[in-house]
């Protein structure tokens, strides 16, 4: 990650599945990803019946919709009487949830070992949700922060199905150049950019770039 040389430069947001090595970044912003948190409230629903994992995710999905109505309106923030609600609405589910779910304690064979007790899935989540809250709710203070880091799995996705349909790159020159291409075009189309006219732009050596990409890498 630091070879790449995208997340050591990061200042704003970085939306991910809390992956440890992620939050070593301090510059960034960092947000989780949402449609990671609902599977693993959805595993403790149907795997060990978590009443309160029920109610995180309506109250996840609330939100959102909430967000979602309140873009649609043109509005760029929710009201903070609004914000106060889901927070302690939040708030309340965790707390509830941590009531079913204690910290383990150690037996006298356990004692014996150095480091923690091995907590339960739930356990983890929860403790994950009350210490991260800001990082979970991100999408709530920022419309700009996206629900879930979907897009980016979208964005890796032709590069896998090449992977699958050629049976890999031939060489690194190679799998360098379709990846070149396939940013490209992902980035003109988010730029709103017409496809074709963005590689005619490109193959006569005036390639499109959005303005706040010039801006960061002159930084």
């Amino acid at each position: 990650m630091d070879a790449i040389g995208i997340l050591p430069k990061r200042t704003k947001w970085c939306v991910h599945d809390y992956w440890q090595a992620y939050l070593k970044y301090a510059k960034a912003k960092h947000a989780l990803c949402n449609a990671h948190v609902l599977r693993e409230l959805t595993f403790l629903v149907e795997q060990y019946q978590q009443t309160w994992a029920t109610e995180m995710i309506d109250l996840l999905l609330d939100i959102k919709q909430t967000v979602e109505v309140a873009k649609g309106l043109g509005d760029e923030a929710l009201a903070e009487e609004q914000i106060a609600s889901f927070e302690s609405h939040y708030d309340r589910i965790v707390d509830k949830g941590l009531l079913s779910n204690p910290t383990p304690e150690k037996t006298e064979q356990q004692s014996k070992k150095r480091g923690k007790v091995k907590q339960s899935k739930a356990k983890n989540l929860l403790d994950r949700l009350r210490d991260h809250r800001d990082k979970e709710l991100a999408f709530m203070y920022d419309f700009k922060v996206p629900f879930d880091n979907n897009q980016a799995e979208r964005d890796i996705r032709m590069t896998k199905l090449q992977q699958k349909v050629s049976g890999g790159f031939r060489s690194d020159d190679g799998s360098k150049v379709f990846c070149t291409v396939r940013s490209y075009i992902s980035t003109a189309r988010k730029n709103e950019q017409p496809i074709l006219d963005a590689l005619y732009s490109a193959l006569i050596g005036k390639p499109f770039s959005p303005a706040f990409l010039d801006t960061y890498m002159a930084e």
